[in-house]
């Protein structure tokens, strides 16, 4: 693959990736707004401070501070993503463009978001003692990179044991692998969970839910799109055979 290909996936994915930050935002602003609505409503009536007036009014903060958050992120997420994949594609094995962007998507989200979060779980953004704000997020940054190394290494070596287990044995035997290292990771980290005593459990679990139906739509959209981007760029007669067959 020749650097203005490459360069031609770059942009296409960050263009998907900006398409599916838009479809993010809807989710994030119709299902994650209410349990931050109420994370704030609890830390108000247990607050002993009275602060000033806000610098930035919550309407704002929910319109145009969400929307702009979630698009910087799908943009850099699209570039990255689509990085991967021109790397990726013919070295997972005998896939098109769209199954390698497919993948790679299923790859993002559970490397980049699912697996850290099982160590480290989102908490609404009232939430938390400010004090250890700085440690919460290296640890959730570490474990992100370790699940990303871990991933590339299971990878590795499901490649490395293919010729003599055969592609299925050899795949189990990565995955296993990769479990039982991520297992290993979690519970030599240190624990992060913040969350204040008689914080509603509803609400927090709502807040969960929600964020992972961000990252879920964000990582499912950026694969479907980028697939289709991917796909007129690498395999122009298979694209337009599948327009043709949708026209007809």
């Amino acid at each position: 693959m020749n650097s203005v290909t490459v360069r031609t996936l770059l942009v296409r994915g960050m263009l998907a990736g900006a398409g599916a930050g838009v479809l993010a935002f809807v989710f994030a602003f119709l299902v994650g707004e209410g349990p931050v609505d109420a994370a704030i409503a609890f830390e108000e009536a247990n607050s002993h401070e009275h602060g000033g007036e806000e610098l930035v009014s919550r309407s704002a903060q929910s319109t145009a501070g969400l929307a702009t958050g979630v698009l910087v992120f799908g943009v850099a997420i699209g570039g990255i993503a689509a990085l991967a994949f021109c790397f990726a594609l013919g070295r997972i094995g005998r896939f098109g463009a769209r199954a390698t962007a497919g993948l790679t998507a299923l790859a993002g989200f559970l490397l980049v978001y699912l697996v850290p979060i099982l160590k480290y779980p989102a908490n609404p953004p009232a939430v938390g003692n400010p004090d250890t704000l700085d440690k919460r997020t290296v640890l959730f940054v570490l474990m992100i990179a370790l699940s990303v190394l871990l991933g590339i290494a299971a990878v590795l070596l499901g490649r490395r044991l293919a010729p003599a287990w055969g592609n299925w044995n050899a795949s189990i035997a990565a995955g296993v692998a990769f479990v039982a290292a991520v297992t290993v990771a979690m519970v030599v980290l240190p624990h992060g969970d913040n969350t204040p005593k008689g914080f509603p459990a509803t609400d927090l679990w709502e807040f969960r839910l929600a964020s992972i139906g961000v990252q879920a739509v964000l990582w499912s959209a950026f694969g479907l799109l980028f697939g289709f981007l991917a796909e007129r760029v690498l395999e122009p007669q298979s694209a337009r055979g599948r327009v043709s067959t949708l026209v007809a």
